[in-house]
């Protein structure tokens, strides 16, 4: 995933287009990116906050992509280009993976792309996206949802997130992380977790005690943790534990443990030559066979040809 194509057009909000700018820029470190911006006939076109850019490359070059993020835009409800919309048909139906940032989610979904599929946008416009397309299965509650070659975010920094775990997927953890950390960004928030907590500031006394408990499972992810041993850990009840979690994380405790023993997986098979069975112990799956499906459902390969892929690249 090394040609990667921005589609601008009027109404694109900036600040998605310059998180693509940013993600897939050259810089030591990282694969050698091409990132083409591509728009309709070349002509100028008028980005939010009054910024215009002129697209380096038409509709056409997108085909050449192996990687096409539609930034958000500024009125979900504005007519789209029908050339945009045709081409996104197009490059999908070459095979070609598309991704929508935020409100990019209605441009997918007005070309049909959507359709049968699942979705997510902003939490504040879910709601005006399930009405309008029926056909498609929103989903507010997450930062970013997709896989099968289409992809849709939340808002703002969600958009970064799922970007993030694109670059993950097809390059390592290690050109993500460091990508994250010019921009001073988390380099992992899983797609699962909610898209904001409702009690941002827990209590402080609770707050410690969960961190502490995290710090520990992370430490030693090939225990067998359950809720309640992990509530423990944290010197909580088990119904306690399992809510502040939820409020402090946005997720829950099994589902957070699951995506940082996919994660910790991810990085052995990058940077070791131990054998697949003794990494999927080393993370809490037990064997290579459980460590399967799990590997799979969150980035798409198995682990061995994740190890292959990444080892070619």
């Amino acid at each position: 995933m090394r040609t990667v194509g921005c589609l601008i057009f009027d109404g694109v909000r900036a600040f998605d287009y310059a998180v693509v700018g940013e993600v897939w820029a050259r810089r030591p470190g990282v694969p050698a990116f091409d990132l083409r911006v591509c728009g309709p006939e070349r002509t100028r076109v008028r980005l939010g906050g009054g910024l215009e850019r002129v697209p380096d490359f038409g509709l056409d070059a997108l085909a050449g992509c192996d990687l096409v993020v539609v930034p958000g835009v500024e009125d979900p409800g504005a007519p789209r280009d029908p050339s945009v919309l045709a081409a996104l048909r197009e490059v999908s139906a070459r095979g070609v993976p598309v991704a929508a940032l935020c409100a990019g989610a209605f441009v997918l979904a007005e070309s049909g792309l959507l359709d049968g599929r699942e979705a997510t946008t902003h939490w504040a416009l879910a709601p005006e996206l399930a009405r309008r397309f029926p056909a498609v299965e929103v989903r507010p509650e997450v930062l970013f949802t997709g896989g099968d070659g289409l992809w849709t975010s939340a808002g703002v920094a969600a958009g970064i997130d799922l970007c993030l775990h694109l670059v993950r997927a097809a390059h390592g953890q290690q050109a993500a992380a460091t990508i994250a950390r010019v921009m001073v960004t988390a380099p992992f928030r899983a797609g699962g977790q909610a898209q904001f907590i409702p009690s941002p500031v827990p209590e402080e006394r609770g707050d410690d005690c969960l961190a502490a408990a995290r710090a520990e499972i992370l430490a030693s992810l090939d225990h067998p943790w359950t809720v309640r041993r992990m509530a423990a850990a944290a010197m909580m009840s088990e119904r306690s534990f399992a809510r502040r979690f939820v409020a402090a994380t946005g997720t829950t405790p099994l589902r957070w443990l699951l995506e940082h023993r996919v994660l910790a997986a991810q990085r052995l098979l990058e940077e070791t030559d131990l054998p697949v069975d003794t990494i999927a112990t080393r993370c809490g799956f037990g064997s290579a066979v459980s460590l399967r499906p799990a590997f799979v459902s969150r980035l798409g390969v198995a682990p061995r040809e994740y190890r292959r892929a990444f080892r070619a690249t």
